[in-house]
């Protein structure tokens, strides 16, 4: 999350130069308090920062820019309260720049690119004398990723600092530089704007962070972790070190650290409705609903932002209730600014809409269900959007697959416990193996295969899950699926592996010859010689090769 640093002093005439200089100061703190918790991520706290700012001198309209600029940088923006902040600043002052640079933010964060050359004419009528105004207007081109103008923002980013210069440059303003970089892709510039800021930040946890983020998009580990541990002793309590380094546990398959250091983000964070609801997504992500819920539902009535019914669709699908996902996702799609609508919002109604299908009685109304499915879907995987991976999911709802037909399937003790142990650690994969083995061994077929595909999540290049998931859904009598499985499974299977993996291959290659028989011959053949190539004595290989050569 991109983050702001300014030292802003009011510029209201004192009574005496004595009396003016200690307002000037207090208000200055005031809003680098604000300004601290917001990049701490504590977002609550920074609301009401700026809410007592304006509440003590109405007319100052930066005050109003400060608290709409922290509706902007929230994770989920809220251009509403945004809006009508900058509106009010204006109102206080009509030539306010920073909150004409606010208004035009929000049309950037909404898809309107003309709003980059209003950023430009606003600065230009500011005559660029003041850094903060440079200083914003740099940083509204880079808050929204898919709109952003990076080589216009590092040209004002770069003035904001040459004219600050004679009071000390602030320490976001070098690092907003750096994140400028980043969306442009120059790690090193990125990295150099890094240094500058680290030699004048009071607290360099917010440096280190970035460095440590930045050494993990170049896959540079030992470099990213130093950088992490020392955002973490230069400053415990700040909480988006412990998001990072969840971050970097999660690629190294450390789930535990990864669930302690989430819990330590969301106890440094705040309260704020906004961030829960992030992590209400962090839980989603790890597959974890029950607690997604939980969490999603102690703060649905305290925010505004539709998104919160995207999120309650994504969980009630996953759950298997298809008539509330539906509801909720029309919630999400009349109330959402059109331009907040993903893909993978296309994705998830044709989802639902097979779920629908499924039980529809009326043969015309499953008709059009259908229709749906297969057009929301294609949408989807045309646009490359890989949230669920579509295919499989519609193949689970085709074949009754959710995790409630896991549960009605047959059980034991042991897989109540390695259930257990999954709801605590969603990405504990030795745990995930012993309950998918357990699931096939009491021929709970739809469970084994919903277990195989949380494990393919978790570790997505391990060829053997694919396999173990092709022959539950063979076992199930879903062979479409367990061909696609098969062939994950072959793609996946590396140079070193094959001695060991020999057998599998051979069988995976018959499964799918045997499938492409009929409807590719050719194919087929080229599928059953590989398959002989690994097991030659394979003997149902053997048969179906004479049969398609004939």
């Amino acid at each position: 999350m991109k983050t702001k640093y300014i030292m802003n002093l009011t510029k209201k005439i004192a009574l005496t130069a004595a009396v003016g200089f200690f307002v000037n100061l207090t208000f200055a703190q005031s809003v680098q308090d604000g300004i601290n918790y917001v990049d701490s991520q504590k977002y609550a706290k920074a609301k009401q920062n700026y809410t007592d700012l304006i509440n003590q001198n109405p007319k100052d309209a930066s005050n109003y820019f400060y608290l709409g600029n922290t509706y902007l940088t929230q994770f989920d923006p809220n251009f509403n309260e945004a809006q009508e902040s900058f509106n009010k600043g204006l109102a206080a002052d009509p030539k306010s720049y920073l909150n004409k640079i606010g208004l035009a933010s929000i049309k950037l964060g909404k898809g309107d690119k003309s709003a980059i050359s209003e950023i430009q004419q606003i600065v230009k009528d500011s005559r660029e004398k003041d850094a903060e105004v440079l200083f914003r207007a740099g940083e509204a081109l880079t808050l929204f990723e898919k709109n952003s103008s990076p080589d216009l923002a590092i040209t004002f980013l770069n003035k904001a600092i040459e004219k600050a210069q004679k009071g000390g440059v602030p320490a976001n303003y070098y690092y907003s530089l750096g994140d400028a970089y980043r969306l442009k892709k120059d790690p090193g510039n990125a990295m150099s704007a890094y240094d500058k800021a680290e030699a004048v930040a009071k607290n360099k946890a917010s440096v280190y962070t970035r460095k440590g983020t930045l050494w993990i998009a170049a896959q540079q580990w030992q470099q990213a972790k130093e950088n992490i541990d020392k955002a973490i002793a230069v400053d415990p309590t700040y909480a988006p070190a412990y998001k990072a380094l969840a971050g970097f546990n999660i690629k190294y398959q450390k789930n535990t650290e990864a669930t302690q250091n989430l819990i330590n983000y969301t106890k440094y964070a705040d309260d704020d409705p906004y961030t829960k609801l992030e992590i209400a997504k962090l839980y989603f992500t790890n597959e974890d609903y029950a607690n997604a819920k939980k969490t999603l539902d102690e703060v649905f009535d305290k925010v505004n932002d539709p998104i919160k019914y995207k999120l309650r669709s994504y969980i009630q699908y996953g759950d298997g209730d298809y008539a509330g996902a539906k509801q909720n996702m029309d919630t999400f799609l009349s109330q959402a600014d059109k331009t907040r609508i993903q893909p993978s919002d296309e994705g998830l109604q044709g989802l639902i809409a097979a779920g629908l299908a499924k039980t529809e009685k009326d043969a015309a109304v499953k008709a059009q269900l259908e229709a749906v499915t297969q057009q929301k879907i294609a949408f989807a995987k045309a646009a490359k959007d890989e949230t669920l991976k579509w295919d499989e999911e519609l193949a689970k709802i085709k074949g009754g697959i959710s995790n409630a037909s896991a549960n009605e399937g047959p059980t034991n003790a042991t897989i109540d416990a390695l259930k257990a142990k999954v709801a605590a650690n969603p990405k504990d994969t030795d745990t995930l193996y012993k309950l998918a083995q357990e699931y096939q061994n009491v021929q709970n077929w739809n469970g084994a295969i919903l277990t195989w595909s949380k494990m393919s999540s978790a570790l997505p290049d391990w060829a053997p899950a694919y396999y173990s998931q092709g022959y539950a859904y063979q076992q199930a009598g879903n062979n479409e699926m367990a061909k696609a499985s098969y062939e994950k499974f072959i793609s996946l299977v590396k140079p070193a592996e094959i001695e060991a993996s020999k057998q599998s291959l051979g069988y995976a290659y018959f499964f799918i010859a045997y499938m492409e028989k009929d409807t590719n011959p050719e194919k087929a053949k080229q599928d059953i010689a590989k398959s002989l190539e690994y097991e030659p004595t394979y003997q149902d290989a053997v048969n179906l090769q004479k049969t398609l050569n004939k």
